[in-house]
């Protein structure tokens, strides 16, 4: 799990465990002893799920926001580096996670970039608690059940449930160097010549942490989905949308039916053509770009407001 040059390692006590969280912490960028660093925005990266998921998903993209904000990065619970408690995780756990976690390191309203079911889990957080959010820039939100064609009733997802089996699936075809290869080729790539060492091996280090499996198998049986088409329409926070072409699940069509379900808070909707599911992967260059295009976007739509 690659931590950038200038960046350190934190954590907070959330109530499910404690998050590890990546942050600024020197050269080449300011210091937080510095009294300038405290002075600037909030940017929270919160990555999605799959196997061995963790803060490396943004970790291509992040830096380039070091110099003009206080970039924050975290492991969910049950991921990366943060605790992995042995539960039954269920939607709520992140919802509220992601709220607790931002009440710590953020003293003011924040500006979140998240990913995939992370991004639903997002959505809900703004709707609950809509005062600690700034800004929503999201790629592929979904929560994999909308308009009724949930991932939960696949074949794979069915399979997984059968217990003791479920186990043996996690060991055998995630938490190895082929089956995180083979995840990120059918899930989250579109050209799987883009996928190199140094992410299967982040992905690999994140799966074989204890009790690891707790969350990634919570998420291939389908507990943590929803239909995010039942929420979207009280989101009241500023939000852009970036979706890639590929998208495995879930494609661009579901992602225009929900934006026009709430044109009043999603501001911008992208479609990136010959990508998956984690642009900031596949491509983090465009990525970086699109994010700056929305940054200035959502602020001057709110100066307008």
């Amino acid at each position: 799990m690659l931590q950038p040059p200038g960046f350190e390692q934190r954590s907070v006590v959330t109530s499910l465990g404690r998050m590890v969280y990546y942050t600024t912490g020197g050269e080449p960028w300011r210091s937080p002893n510095d009294a300038s660093y405290h002075n600037l925005p909030n940017l929270v990266f919160l990555h999605g799920f799959g196997g061995g998921s963790s803060a490396y998903e943004w970790s291509k993209v992040y830096p380039a926001f070091a110099s003009d904000y206080r970039v924050i990065a975290p492991d969910l619970l049950g991921w990366g580096r943060s605790e992995h408690p042995p539960r039954n995780y269920q939607v709520d756990d992140y919802v509220n996670t992601i709220i607790e976690f931002l009440e710590q390191t953020c003293t003011s309203a924040t500006t979140v970039i998240a990913s995939s079911l992370t991004a639903a889990f997002t959505i809900r957080a703004a709707i609950a608690r809509p005062e600690v959010f700034k800004n929503l820039i999201l790629t592929t939100p979904a929560g994999l059940a909308e308009f009724e064609g949930s991932y939960s009733r696949s074949f794979f997802a069915q399979l997984v449930g059968i217990p003791i089996l479920d186990r043996f699936l996690y060991s055998a075809g995630v938490a190895n160097s082929n089956g995180i290869r083979a995840f990120l080729e059918g899930r989250q790539f579109a050209q799987p010549s883009r996928i190199y060492n140094e992410i299967v091996e982040a992905y690999l280090a994140s799966a074989t942490q204890p009790n690891a499996e707790y969350a990634a198998l919570a998420f291939v049986r389908g507990d943590l989905c929803f239909d995010l088409s039942l929420y979207i329409t009280q989101l009241q926070v500023p939000t852009a949308i970036i979706w890639g072409r590929k998208s495995e699940f879930t494609s661009p069509e579901i992602g225009r039916r929900l934006a026009n379900l709430n044109p009043q808070a999603i501001r911008a909707f992208e479609v990136l053509e010959d990508v998956g599911l984690t642009p900031q992967l596949e491509l983090p260059g465009v990525t970086i770009g699109l994010i700056r295009k929305f940054l200035k976007l959502l602020e001057l739509k709110s100066a307008e407001n």
